[in-house]
């Protein structure tokens, strides 16, 4: 109710005169004997709310949109002092002339009347620039939501694609020195195949799922490097407890230290531990570099994708931390669940 009070500009400009008339009345409604004073009172305060209007269409603008602050303040005092006359005038011939509507004589005068002028142009000024605010930073946040969910679609239809491919290669490695496991294998390569398309519409994902699916690509690896290749895979959690988290986030840094850490030629290693404490997701991947691949370019789009969206998806609330070395390379990453 109070969102779509404050999204309809209609409404906020009513509430606004009369939150302004109730605040402008509540030390004199006392006064307010009859409806002429009543009436009299009402033409003192649009004359009041007249003035903050004027200032806000035409002044403002000097100091929002031009940036002319001095010039906004000279045209604002002037606007005062010339309102303030007109007030001075009224109050002495009119209002009060007809209408009990003041205290004590003070308040007839040019400095009293500036006062209440420049006290109701801040109340009415404030109260609008408030809602404004509010109206802004909502359509900025809307703004940046829808931002975020294209640009994380973007990524996601790049990653898909990035994945499968990292895994036919991988069926065809096995399929080279163990023919008679391919169908075993496809059927493995298909679970995960299921497991990313149906995770890929979901914002957030158990990490239980999630550890499993890495869990099952780790031993499909396994079962392509054989000997050749020592892996290792550790995973500690808190008991009772199962966080979320984006689905095929941490994926990419167990396929690149597959794909860039062994070979077939050469003892490798990778190790991998995954931690979840008091809030918080740890992962660490090293692997060994082999000598015939500390040479090769790689875009390593996959990489650069997954860092985009720890940046939409968590900012400020994770750190990532690399350590190239001739022999091997490590990757840290901490994130707040």
């Amino acid at each position: 109710m109070m969102r779509k009070v404050l999204e309809n500009k209609i409404i906020q400009e009513v509430l606004i005169l009369i939150f302004s008339f109730i605040l402008f009345t509540l030390n004199d409604w006392i006064l307010i004997l009859s409806w002429k004073g009543f009436l009299m009172g009402v033409f003192y305060f649009l004359i009041l709310y007249a003035h903050a209007q004027l200032n806000r269409f035409f002044l403002l603008p000097l100091l929002l949109k031009k940036n002319k602050p001095l010039l906004y303040i000279l045209a604002s005092v002037a606007t005062l002092l010339v309102f303030a006359l007109i007030l001075k005038e009224l109050t002495d011939n009119v209002i009060y002339k007809n209408c009990f509507l003041y205290k004590n004589l003070v308040q007839k005068t040019f400095h009293y009347q500036f006062g209440v002028l420049l006290g109701s142009l801040i109340c009415i000024l404030g109260s609008i620039q408030f809602i404004e605010f509010y109206r802004f930073q909502r359509l900025k946040t809307r703004r940046e939501l829808l931002s975020n969910q294209t640009q994380l679609s973007h990524l996601k239809k790049q990653l898909n694609p990035h994945f499968l491919f990292n895994t036919l290669n991988t069926i065809y490695g096995i399929n080279l020195k163990y023919p008679e496991r391919t169908s075993e294998l496809i059927i493995k390569v298909s679970q995960l195949l299921r497991y990313q398309m149906e995770s890929s519409d979901r914002e957030f994902v158990s990490t239980d799922d999630e550890i499993d699916f890495i869990s099952s690509y780790i031993e499909l690896e396994r079962e392509r490097l054989g000997y050749r290749t020592k892996i290792e895979f550790d995973y500690q959690k808190e008991e009772n407890i199962n966080y979320q988290i984006a689905p095929m986030l941490l994926i990419t840094f167990v396929e690149n230290a597959f794909k860039h850490g062994t070979c077939s030629i050469e003892d490798c290693f990778v190790h991998i531990s995954i931690k979840i404490e008091k809030g918080n997701l740890y992962l660490h991947v090293r692997n060994s570099v082999p000598v015939k691949k500390r040479n090769v370019f790689s875009a390593k789009i996959g990489l650069e994708n997954t860092m985009a969206r720890l940046k939409l998806l968590y900012p400020n609330r994770y750190k990532l931390t690399t350590n190239s070395k001739k022999e091997e390379y490590e990757v840290s990453l901490v994130i707040n669940l």
